[in-house]
C-alpha cells in the first residue's frame, strides 16, 4: 500500500505541476491571447494525464482523483484503508504540485488565487466533466486503454465546458493556492467540489446502467 500510496502522491504532484505550470507558460508567451494561453494549458495536461497513467497505472491504478478512488470503494475494487490513504495523498500532492509550480516559475510559493469561477453555468460544467471523466475512466478495459481515453475527456472538456474542466476535488483544492491561469479563489472552491461530488454520483450512476450491458442485435 506505501508503494502505491507513494504513486498516486507523486502522479498528483506532477499532474498538477502541469497543469498550473503550462498555464503560467501558456498566459506569459501568449501575449493576452487567452485562447492560445487554453490551448497550450490543455496540450500539456492531456500529455502529462496520458503518460502518468500509462506510468503509474499499473502500480496504483493511477486515480489521482478522490471521486475515482470513492467510486472504486463503492464498486468493490478497492479497501476502505486503501481508499483513505489514496484521498490524502491526492489532496497532499495537488497542493504540493501547485507549490512546486509557482516555484518553478519564481512566484510566491503559496498564493491565494483571486480568479474568478463561480455561478450556475460553471457548477454545471463541473458536474458534465466530473461525471463523463468517471464514467470513461471505469469502461476503460484496461490501464492502457484508461490513459488516453481519460486524457482524451479532459482534453476535449477543457474545450467545451465553460469551466475548463477541474473535475477533480484534490487539483481544485491545489489550484487555488495560485494566483495564475489555472487558479480558481478560495471562496469558489467549495462550489466546484460540490458540484464535482454530484457529478461522481451521476458518474457512478452511468456505470451502473450501462457498464456490463452487452448490445444485441
Amino acid at each position: 500500500m506505501h508503494r502505491a500510496s507513494a504513486a498516486e502522491f507523486l502522479g498528483c504532484v506532477l499532474l498538477t505541476a502541469a497543469v498550473v505550470g503550462s498555464g503560467i507558460m501558456g498566459e506569459r508567451l501568449a501575449d493576452g491571447n487567452a485562447a492560445i494561453a487554453l490551448l497550450a494549458n490543455t496540450f500539456a495536461t492531456v500529455a502529462a494525464l496520458f503518460t502518468l497513467i500509462a506510468a503509474l497505472g499499473p502500480i496504483s491504478g493511477a486515480h489521482f482523483n478522490p471521486l475515482v478512488t470513492l467510486t472504486a470503494l463503492w464498486r468493490r475494487e478497492l479497501p476502505a484503508t486503501r481508499s483513505l490513504a489514496y484521498v490524502c495523498v491526492q489532496v497532499l500532492g495537488c497542493c504540493a504540485g501547485a507549490v512546486l509550480a509557482n516555484a518553478m516559475f519564481e512566484l510566491p510559493l503559496i498564493q491565494a488565487s483571486t480568479h474568478l469561477r463561480t455561478g450556475a453555468a460553471q457548477w454545471l460544467s463541473e458536474f458534465v466533466a466530473t461525471a463523463g471523466l468517471v464514467f470513461v475512466a471505469f469502461t476503460a478495459p484496461n490501464i492502457s486503454a484508461a490513459a488516453w481515453r481519460v486524457a482524451a475527456w479532459i482534453g476535449a472538456a477543457y474545450w467545451f465546458t465553460a469551466s475548463t474542466s477541474f473535475a477533480n476535488p484534490a487539483i481544485t483544492l491545489g489550484r487555488s493556492l495560485t494566483d495564475s491561469f489555472a487558479g480558481i479563489r478560495p471562496t469558489d472552491a467549495p462550489g466546484f467540489i460540490a458540484a464535482q461530488l454530484a457529478g461522481g454520483l451521476a458518474g457512478a450512476a452511468l456505470l451502473r446502467l450501462f457498464a456490463q450491458r452487452e448490445v444485441k442485435s
